[in-house]
C-alpha cells in the first residue's frame, strides 16, 4: 500500500485527516505532519512519519501551499527516498486516496489521479447555479 503523509501549516493536516475519515472510515497508513516554525526537529519529524507509512511502494507527500515552508520541506525527501510531493490538499483529494492507495497502481498514477480529483473539486458553485438557472 502506498502511504501518505499530509504536512500542513498548523494542525490542519490532523483535522483534514480527522474530517476525511468521518467520510471514508479508518485511513490506515496516512499521517499528520504539523509544520511549526519553532517546532525543535521538524525535518525530523518529517522524516519518522515517511519512515512510518512506507511499506515500499512509496510515499505520497500531501502539501498545503505550493512554494510554502511545508512544501519546501517535502521536496528535500525527493533524493533520498521513493516519494511524491503533491501541493493543494483538499478534502476531496484524501477521499479519492482512500480508494486508491491499495490498487495496486503506480505511486505516478496515484498522484496525478489526486491532483485532478482535487481540481475537480473546485469550483465557483454559485456561478454554476445561476447558469444553470
Amino acid at each position: 500500500m502506498i502511504g501518505a503523509v499530509v504536512a500542513t501549516h498548523g494542525k490542519l493536516a490532523e483535522e483534514m485527516i480527522r474530517t476525511a475519515e468521518t467520510v471514508v472510515g479508518k485511513l490506515e497508513k496516512v499521517e499528520p505532519v504539523s509544520i511549526v516554525a519553532t517546532a525543535p526537529d521538524v525535518r525530523g519529524d518529517l522524516k519518522a512519519a515517511i519512515q512510518r507509512v512506507d511499506s515500499g511502494e512509496g510515499v505520497l507527500l500531501l502539501t498545503d501551499l505550493l512554494g510554502g515552508s511545508s512544501t519546501n520541506l517535502c521536496l528535500s525527501f525527493l533524493t533520498e527516498r521513493r516519494v511524491e510531493v503533491v501541493t493543494g490538499v483538499n478534502l476531496a483529494m484524501l477521499i479519492k486516496l482512500s480508494g486508491l492507495r491499495a490498487s495496486g497502481k503506480p505511486i505516478l498514477e496515484v498522484a496525478s489521479a489526486l491532483v485532478e480529483a482535487g481540481q475537480q473539486s473546485i469550483g465557483h458553485a454559485s456561478e454554476r447555479l445561476r447558469r444553470m438557472g
